[in-house]
């Protein structure tokens, strides 16, 4: 097996997954997962796809993700090992596809507009 590259994306963030065989070390910005992600719910996140496809111990998985935040980080690599899991074997995307895993979450943060203070909130009025 080669190794294949898939790219997932969340908010602002970037994630480049490089999976191939091995022992299951993930290595995020080349360090540890454990180091990158430090709660629990973001590397279960990262791990989601592939405890769901029992491969948790089957694929090494080097990580080159960028842009937002951890949590959109951790995100965009779930979508992108999703990916790369339904390219191994075709049978997981119907593992994957029902836990929304391989969907893209299209929501960004909205601009700022002119003559406002944020988005959507406005300078205070004044009457007097």
């Amino acid at each position: 097996m080669e190794v294949i590259h898939k790219i997932g994306r969340r908010k602002n963030a970037v994630a480049r997954v490089y999976v191939s065989k091995g022992k299951g070390n993930i290595t995020v910005n080349k360090r540890d997962m454990e180091d990158y992600f430090t709660t629990g719910t973001l590397q279960y996140k990262v791990r989601q796809p592939l405890a769901m496809t029992d491969n948790v111990k089957s694929f090494d998985i080097s990580i080159n993700v960028y842009g937002g935040g951890v949590t959109g980080q951790a995100e965009a690599i779930r979508l992108a090992i999703s990916r790369a899991m339904c390219e191994l074997n075709e049978e997981n995307r119907a593992i994957l596809k029902p836990g929304g895993l391989l969907t893209r979450d299209p929501r960004m943060v909205e601009r700022k507009k002119f003559g406002q203070k944020k988005a959507r909130k406005k300078f205070q009025f004044s009457k007097r």
